[in-house]
C-alpha cells in the first residue's frame, strides 16, 4: 500500500521509455518535414543524444529490477510467447536501431535516403515499444486495476504530454526555432486535460473494484492528493513553456529545462501511483 515508489526501476524505465518515443517523434518529423538546412539539420541530430541518454538510464533501472543485469539477458528466452520479453526485446530494437542510426548520422555517414527510412522505422519501432509496455500490464485480468481502457490511456498520454516537451527542447538545444513548435504546446496541453480526466474517472472505478479481503480504493490511500500533485506540477511545467510564447518569445533553455523536470516529476509521480494500485489476490471482481 502507498505511493507504488518500491517499484521505481520499473517506475523509470516506463516513463523515460515513453518520453524518449515521443520527444524522438519529434525530431524526426522536424528532420522529414522542416526543410531545415543541413547545418540545422546536423545539430538537431546531434542533439538527439539526448534521448539516447535518457534511454540508457531507463534501461539500467530495468536492470535493477530484475536484480541482474543478466537477467536481462534471459527475459528474452520467450520472445512471442511472453509479454515481458516482447517488451524488452521491443525496448532493445527501438534503442539499438535508433541509437545505430543516430551515431551513423552524427558522423554524416548515413545517405540522405536512408536516414529516412531510418527515422520512418525508428518512429514506428518507438509506437511498438510503448505498447509492448502496456500488453505486459493490460493483459492479466487478474488484476482489474490494471486491466482496463485506463493502463493504455495513461502510457500513451506519458508519451503525447512529455514527448513533445522533450522534442521542443532538443530543437531548441539545437538552434531550430519555427517549424511546427507552436502546435507542440498544444498537443501537450490536450494530453494533459485528457490525463486529468482519466485520472478523475479511474478514481470514481477504484470503489467498484474489491476482492474479498482488499478493496482497490485502499490500495493508495492517497490517491486523489497525489494525483492532484502530479496534475499541478504538469500545469506548471506548461505555464513555463507556453507562458513565455504568448508574449512573443521563445522560453529559454533553463525555463525549458525546469518544465521538462516537472512534467518527469509528475509523470513519476503518476506512474507510483499506477503501480501502487497492484492487487496482490488471484481473483477480484467489479461491482
Amino acid at each position: 500500500m502507498g505511493s507504488g515508489w518500491h517499484e521505481w526501476p520499473l517506475v523509470i524505465f516506463t516513463v523515460f521509455g515513453q518520453c524518449v518515443a515521443g520527444g524522438f517523434i519529434v525530431l524526426a518529423l522536424a528532420l522529414l518535414k522542416g526543410n531545415l538546412n543541413a547545418e540545422q539539420q546536423q545539430r538537431l541530430v546531434l542533439s538527439m543524444f539526448g534521448l539516447w541518454v535518457m534511454m540508457g538510464i531507463g534501461f539500467i533501472a530495468s536492470t535493477l529490477h530484475l536484480g541482474s543485469p543478466m537477467r536481462a539477458f534471459n527475459s528474452l528466452n520467450r520472445v512471442g510467447a511472453s509479454s515481458l520479453s516482447n517488451e524488452i526485446a521491443s525496448g532493445a530494437i527501438f534503442f539499438a536501431v535508433g541509437g545505430l542510426g543516430w551515431l551513423l548520422a552524427a558522423v554524416k555517414k548515413l545517405p540522405s535516403g536512408l536516414r529516412s527510412l531510418w527515422l520512418v522505422v525508428t518512429m514506428v519501432l518507438g509506437i511498438v515499444f510503448v505498447w509492448m509496455m502496456v500488453r505486459v500490464y493490460n493483459t492479466i485480468d487478474t488484476v482489474p486495476t490494471w486491466y482496463s481502457v485506463w493502463t493504455p490511456m495513461s502510457f500513451f498520454l506519458t508519451m503525447f504530454i512529455g514527448g513533445p516537451l522533450l522534442g521542443f527542447l532538443l530543437l531548441r538545444i539545437a538552434g531550430v526555432n519555427g517549424w511546427a513548435m507552436r502546435l507542440l504546446p498544444a498537443v501537450s496541453l490536450l494530453a494533459l486535460v485528457i490525463s486529468a480526466i482519466v485520472a478523475l474517472m479511474q478514481g470514481a472505478e477504484l470503489a467498484t473494484i474489491h476482492s474479498s479481503i482488499q478493496q482497490a480504493s485502499a490500495l493508495v490511500p492517497d490517491y486523489g492528493s497525489l494525483m492532484s500533485l502530479r496534475i499541478v506540477l504538469l500545469v506548471a511545467a506548461l505555464v513555463l513553456w507556453i507562458a513565455p510564447q504568448l508574449k512573443g518569445y521563445q522560453p529559454a533553455l533553463p525555463l525549458l529545462s525546469l518544465a521538462f523536470v516537472l512534467v518527469l516529476a509528475g509523470e513519476l509521480i503518476g506512474r507510483g501511483v499506477f503501480y501502487g494500485l497492484h492487487m496482490t489476490v488471484g481473483m477480484a471482481i467489479a461491482s
